[in-house]
């Protein structure tokens, strides 16, 4: 892997929520190039678009009508052109958004694909015949809710959409379609972006034959994802996109890999391989799972985290650490303390992205410590899965109060309310009214704010990320947990030759006491989320609540 991949801070903008230079209430590319300067003075150097292609926006963009189009209200081709250059002579790369396990039901493909059984698209989806009583061919549910198979009269067949039903998923056995693919993905490469996040990526190899999924408690239907997530030629796929492309241009590439194992995920990046270069994995995004999936109303165990976290860590040839992104929750509502120790929160789990092992990976708003919003209504929120699992919710018989505290937990509108500029109207992100509603907590949590105070959530990711930058061991070093055991605390170890930097991230509500695995070897302090941190490595340290330090050792 080329160093600029290993050394880059990549920063996700949702687009449509970022900036809106028009003042149509809609975020768009000119919004971004109006914010280089902030990105770059933040310290990221790599930036992930969410899709900007010409969509029905039936799943917020992820739902693509023409892959070499762009959506007129995040602006002009010209505008992308603008974007790339003005980005790379700030020395920030680009990278694009790769949706190719489905497509939208008005893309080009898909209107010819239904007309009949025998034209040139009729197989570059996902068909099969009803069953004799004339249902869908199998019992897998859509991870937006209902079934996963749609009756197109035209055909008098079926087509398979894991998510929503105007997104076909696109058959991969399809050498065509492929080869359709490769020549998209070669016009972006030639406009000079500088690689690609892919959605849903580990879909998109199917079973030639499709059978009945099981059905979990609480559930309709059976799992989307069973007997179709890393299928039997996804490997062989992936490496003739490398060869046809990904090969030719020095790109990063990041595929979304969900309801994959370490065992399977160290085959994506594995470099001899040829494939990608890291995953998204979703093990620890399921730490706080239960009777009713991502809905559950229950909170996370930190040994399951942090066990989750390790075991990739070490699994891995390389790693994306992430905690939050535009399909998640806030990270310090979910994982820190957003009530009494939002800045100190946020900033320790600053601390663990940045200094694991592997690609950092910082979505808007984390940076100033957004929160998860308080909808008071269903119909405050915008988000497709989350209006489906509400009604779900109602069918089985859950309280309207209880099903939108739990849909409120997890609802991905949570991290999709507009960028909190400054604490004017609509927080500095639309002189109009926005697509979706800004948080009400953004006078007292916004950029400009934190931009005046030299302690700031905002201040403190900076200099985590110069310390990155600045220090090797923090790249390539070795990763080894310890602590395994301690109730509040992940705490691990980056080691170069005789080089040790150690990493404590207290997630406890109180001071506690942490025992140095390294006594009598001494150390000093390289970054603190507190000021009354000692500056050198004592045998005993006592940590404030959710405090983060990081020790040179020796």
């Amino acid at each position: 892997m080329n160093s600029w991949k290993k050394e880059g801070i990549v920063y996700e903008i949702y687009v449509q929520s970022f900036n809106d230079s028009n003042n149509d209430g809609i975020g768009d590319v000119r919004g971004i190039i109006q914010k280089l300067d902030y990105l770059k003075d933040l310290g990221v150097n790599i930036l992930w678009l969410t899709p900007i292609f010409e969509s029905p926006l039936v799943d917020n963009g992820y739902d693509i009508a023409d892959y070499r189009k762009i959506n007129p209200q995040y602006g002009t081709m010209d505008d992308v052109d603008e974007m790339i250059e003005k980005a790379h002579e700030k020395g920030l790369k680009i990278v694009m958004d790769l949706v190719v396990n489905h497509t939208s039901d008005k893309h080009e493909w898909f209107e010819k694909s239904k007309q009949s059984r025998d034209n040139e698209y009729s197989d570059y989806y996902i068909w099969r015949d009803p069953k004799e009583d004339g249902s869908a061919p199998t019992n897998h549910g859509s991870a937006f809710g209902g079934s996963a198979w749609e009756y197109c009269p035209e055909r008098k067949q079926y087509y398979l959409h894991l998510f929503a039903k105007e997104q076909p998923d696109l058959n991969w056995d399809n050498e065509q379609m492929r080869k359709a693919i490769y020549d998209t993905m070669r016009f972006w490469t030639e406009k000079g972006i500088d690689g690609f996040r892919m959605d849903s990526i580990s879909f998109i190899s199917k079973p030639k034959e499709f059978s009945d999924a099981p059905v979990v408690e609480n559930k309709e239907y059976g799992a989307y994802y069973y007997g179709i997530s890393n299928g039997r030629n996804i490997h062989k796929y992936l490496h003739e996109m490398y060869e046809q492309v990904l090969s030719k241009y020095d790109l990063i590439t990041i595929g979304e890999t969900p309801h994959t194992d370490v065992e399977e995920g160290e085959k994506y990046v594995d470099p001899s391989r040829e494939e990608l270069d890291m995953v998204f994995q979703f093990e620890h995004m399921h730490v706080d799972y239960g009777e009713y999936g991502r809905y559950s109303d229950v909170s996370f165990k930190l040994s399951d985290l942090r066990h989750d976290l390790d075991q990739w860590q070490k699994g891995l040839s390389w790693n994306s650490n992430y905690l939050g992104n535009h399909d998640q929750p806030r990270i310090v509502s979910r994982f820190g303390n957003d009530r009494k120790y939002r800045e100190k929160s946020a900033e320790m789990l600053a601390m663990l992205i940045m200094f694991q092992r592997g690609t950092p990976f910082i979505y808007q708003g984390d940076e100033i410590g957004m929160t998860n919003v308080d909808f008071k209504s269903i119909n405050e929120m915008r988000d497709l899965e989350a209006y489906n699992t509400y009604e779900r919710f109602m069918k089985l018989g859950i309280s309207k109060e209880r099903a939108l505290t739990m849909v409120n937990r997890k609802t991905r509108d949570n991290g999709r309310t507009p960028m909190q500029w400054n604490s004017k109207q609509n927080a500095g992100f639309s002189n109009a009214e926005p697509w979706i509603e800004v948080n009400p907590n953004y006078k007292e949590i916004n950029v400009e704010k934190d931009l005046e105070n030299k302690d700031s959530i905002y201040r403190f990711y900076q200099k985590a990320i110069d310390l990155r930058k600045s220090n090797e061991i923090l790249i390539d070093g070795a990763y080894a947990l310890i602590a395994a055991d301690d109730s509040d605390i992940i705490a691990f170890v980056r080691e170069s030759g005789n080089q040790k930097i150690l990493v404590i991230c207290s997630f406890a509500d109180k001071k506690i006491k942490f025992n140095n695995p390294f006594k009598g070897k001494g150390g000093k302090l390289l970054l603190s989320n507190y000021e009354t941190a000692k500056p050198e490595l004592n045998d005993v340290i006592y940590l404030q609540p959710y405090e983060g330090r990081a020790y040179i050792v020796g």
